[in-house]
């Protein structure tokens, strides 16, 4: 049985493959009454969209969404939603080589030792393009959470890390980069074009906060709120790595340094004042009502033109270089995913709160 479906109250399903004729979602369990369009969609798909610069793979796809049930008069039914993009500039025929042997790296090998066969056609349901059904999930689910603020921007790319001293959220929207540091947002210029003009590719590091969750969603066990997170992240293509709070540095702190101390908060608040955050505002799979924060890693873009040794699927040696379009550094393009998926977790978070508390 494969899996293509996440949540538990809020949930959604894609499918589709990158060189098919449309890909899409049906999101299930949206509350009923909220105010849906088309164009509540789009904004978040565009901030995805391949080829709006140098920096990502030219593919030319407006990824227009269409809303093809779920809704009437402009607001949510109740019922499944289902959601539409069209795959309107597909070149199959640069995946001739990839039909005869694997690229390592990619999921080609392992998913023809699940299925016996793969579609080779951009790497079919493995493809990164399926993320932009996840993207548009993601916009119906920030509906569910008006009360909460996800902004996400890239902290690193190829090991080049940000100043957190120049950290400026208004300068995400204004590069390629989604870099809240202008300086970096330009040395990144550079160390990506050399990495495209090389036929290279790198990895990124993308940081992700949502402020305003309030304290109480998630819960002790099985469904901790951070392991939510991370499942969701992990579920992102070419995603290695994921860390909530301060994640592996965690482990170099002693319990005093590590620990979010606490005085009393305002009377406005009713909650504790926190004096750190070590803990990403979750604490025992629970929301504390500190701002949730998420790393993600991805690794660099497994289609490249450098040749790599690798094997036909009679299991010959060979030598094999990705021809087409590709993103020189994939993680550029995470930056709406990642929050497409932190913002379906917090949905349907809130839900089964609600659920059980009432």
């Amino acid at each position: 049985m494969s899996y293509n479906t996440f949540g538990h109250v809020f949930r959604f399903s894609t499918w589709g493959e990158s060189h098919g004729p449309a890909i899409g979602a049906v999101v299930d369990g949206c509350p009923p009454g909220l105010s849906l369009s088309e164009d509540d969609i789009q904004p978040f798909l565009d901030r995805r969209r391949p080829g709006q610069s140098r920096f990502t793979t030219q593919r030319q796809e407006p990824d227009r969404v269409r809303i093809l049930s779920g809704t009437f008069e402009g607001r949510t039914t109740g019922t499944p939603i289902s959601l539409m993009i069209e795959n309107v500039d597909q070149r199959s025929k640069d995946y001739s080589e990839v039909a005869q042997a694997y690229r390592p790296g990619h999921a080609d090998y392992a998913y023809d030792a699940k299925y016996g066969f793969r579609d080779y056609r951009g790497g079919g349901r493995s493809s990164a393009r399926e993320t932009a059904s996840r993207v548009a999930a993601g916009a119906v689910a920030r509906l569910v959470i008006p009360e909460v603020s996800i902004l996400a921007w890239v902290e690193a790319i190829g090991g080049d890390a940000i100043d957190p001293a120049r950290f400026d959220p208004a300068e995400i929207g204004n590069n390629p980069f989604f870099c809240p540091d202008a300086q970096a947002a330009a040395r990144w210029e550079k160390l990506v074009d050399d990495a495209r003009k090389s036929g290279s590719s790198l990895g990124a590091v993308i940081a992700c906060e949502a402020t305003g969750v309030p304290p109480g969603w998630g819960a002790p066990l099985y469904a901790k709120l951070d392991a939510e997170l991370a499942h969701a992240c992990m579920g992102i293509n070419a995603v290695k790595g994921v860390e909530i709070g301060d994640g592996f540095a965690a482990a170099t702190l002693t319990g005093e340094d590590n620990a979010d101390a606490m005085r009393p908060g305002s009377n406005q608040t009713g909650g504790p004042h926190f004096l750190s955050n070590h803990a990403g505002g979750i604490a025992g799979g629970i929301s504390t009502g500190q701002p949730v924060r998420v790393r993600v890693a991805f690794k660099p873009t497994s289609s490249i033109l450098t040749p790599v040794e690798t094997i036909t699927r009679a299991g010959e040696a060979t030598d094999i270089r990705t021809k087409g379009r590709h993103d020189p550094c994939v993680g550029i393009r995470g930056v709406p995913v990642v929050e497409a998926m932190v913002a379906l977790v917090l949905a349907d978070q809130k839900l089964l709160h609600r659920a059980q508390n009432g």
